[in-house]
């Protein structure tokens, strides 16, 4: 594989972490000395009955520590433990990609015709690999792209593989890389699935989900990705 045509690969494949707006515009929430928020936020009903806490809809300190602790873990900033959009869309999508359940494929978007497949619902944010009717692996979460890099739907292939993929730009690792269009890839990262806003294209998996993949598929298996990614 060429220099050019791995570059191209990387620039579109590359992941990218970039803090997203949590709060609407205007005066920032009252903060403690301890960097939380004393304000309760448009969703904080919602996100104390998430996190398992009392339903009052009022902040406390013990509220903002738990908002805090999710905000840290998926890499949602700021960090204030403030109840906005951005943490509520991500409890909102975890719960619904549990209530798939082992049933990924129940309206039969994903082809069951074409053999092995790895199918990705982008509206859910999951991922899974079936045979025919037959659920091979998943679902599982994973990454996909932001705005304006969209993750591009439709029936693709594996066409290049590399396991110690690296960008010969930006020195940023992509282990087990497995392209299926155009520079985009299934391959691995360090970072939350939940993450906001998401990827430059590539679906990102986590180093197990990526390994997995890397056993189940090879060169010419089919790729199919459907739906719209939140946020875009």
């Amino acid at each position: 594989m060429g220099d050019i045509r791995r570059r191209g690969a990387v620039v579109l494949g590359l992941t990218a972490l970039v803090a997203p707006i949590g709060l609407a515009l205007g005066t920032a929430p009252a903060q403690a000395a301890t960097g939380c928020t004393t304000q309760a936020g448009p969703y904080q009903k919602k996100v104390e009955k998430f996190l398992g806490r009392p339903v009052d809809g009022k902040q406390s300190s013990t509220d903002c520590k738990a908002i805090r602790a999710f905000q840290t873990k998926h890499g949602i900033t700021p960090n204030q433990g403030y109840a906005g959009p951005v943490t509520w869309g991500v409890m909102d999508l975890m719960t619904k990609q549990k209530a798939v359940g082992n049933t990924p494929n129940k309206a039969g978007t994903c082809p069951v015709n074409k053999g092995r497949i790895a199918c990705v619902n982008l509206t859910l944010q999951l991922s899974w690999v079936q045979d025919g009717k037959k659920l091979v692996y998943g679902p599982v979460p994973v990454r996909t792209g932001r705005d304006g890099y969209e993750t591009r739907t439709g029936l693709k292939k594996v066409y290049w593989r590399d396991i110690d993929h690296v960008s010969s730009l930006y020195d940023v690792p992509m282990p087990y890389s497995q392209f299926f269009d155009g520079g985009q890839a299934f391959h691995s990262v360090g970072l939350s699935m939940w993450n906001p806003p998401g990827s430059h294209g590539c679906v990102n998996m986590t180093p197990t989900v990526a390994k997995k993949y890397w056993s189940l598929l090879k060169n010419g298996d089919d790729v199919f990705v459907y739906g719209r990614k939140p946020g875009t």
